[in-house]
């Protein structure tokens, strides 16, 4: 198995750069903020690059990086989703997430962190501990895996409870909240309207939250009409 170390890292560096797509690149930068360097490399080949990663001594490659290029960062996110081992993620996944500056990484290895449908209940309330973040994309990805792995029945009660304590102007973390909540009253449109019409969202999640619904084919046309009926004065948000 292939054991990683500081020449065979900065060669895997090389190999990434090597790989830039032009237009890609240029696309790219006009959706992703970061202060990581952007290459220009499509997600897929990412995800090939992890899995293939994921063959090696995925401790001594987790272990080294300068975390300079985008794509660096996202890869070793993405090679973390990969660990079946409970204990050695948790080793290193705090930090990781620490590292993420932008919606781009943040939405893709939380998507792709499957290991949380086993244990479901542990990793939930490891999750909702990221809400009390002060950091915004900490915030968002605890939301985003609530999102894919926990929109669910048993779940929905403390989903509402803890997103009704988030108080913040933050655009990506509202997004998300709206993104989420969306997704909640579609599978669960009783319980979720209920919530919404005692919530303490500010007016620009909650009228988020409204559109997203609204836009959604899932949802009958009369449900619209009175969902619009909502909404609230004002915006009120930075994008921050």
């Amino acid at each position: 198995m292939k054991k990683w170390n500081k020449r065979t890292y900065q060669e895997y560096l090389k190999y990434l750069t090597s790989l830039k797509d032009e237009k890609y690149h240029d696309f790219s930068l006009k959706l992703v903020s970061s202060k990581y360097e952007l290459i220009g490399i499509r997600i897929p080949f990412l995800h090939k690059m992890a899995r293939e990663i994921s063959k090696t001594d995925v401790i001594s490659f987790l272990n080294l990086g300068n975390n300079i290029y985008f794509e660096e960062v996202m890869i070793k996110g993405l090679v973390l989703t990969t660990l079946k081992d409970k204990e050695l993620l948790l080793q290193y996944l705090d930090n990781y997430v620490s590292l993420i500056d932008n919606w781009s990484i943040c939405d893709t290895v939380a998507h792709s962190l499957k290991i949380v449908l086993q244990e479901q209940d542990y990793w939930f309330f490891k999750f909702l501990n990221y809400l009390k973040s002060n950091e915004i994309y900490t915030i968002r990805f605890g939301l985003v895996i609530l999102l894919n792995f926990y929109v669910k029945k048993e779940y929905l009660s403390k989903i509402f409870k803890e997103v009704s304590k988030l108080n913040t102007n933050a655009y990506y973390v509202n997004m998300a909240i709206s993104w989420l909540l969306c997704e909640c009253f579609i599978k669960y449109p009783e319980e979720t309207l209920l919530f919404l019409k005692k919530n303490t969202l500010n007016s620009f999640t909650f009228n988020k939250t409204i559109s997203k619904i609204r836009d959604s084919y899932r949802v009958s046309k009369e449900m619209k009409d009175y969902l619009l009926t909502l909404k609230k004065e004002g915006l009120g948000y930075e994008k921050i």
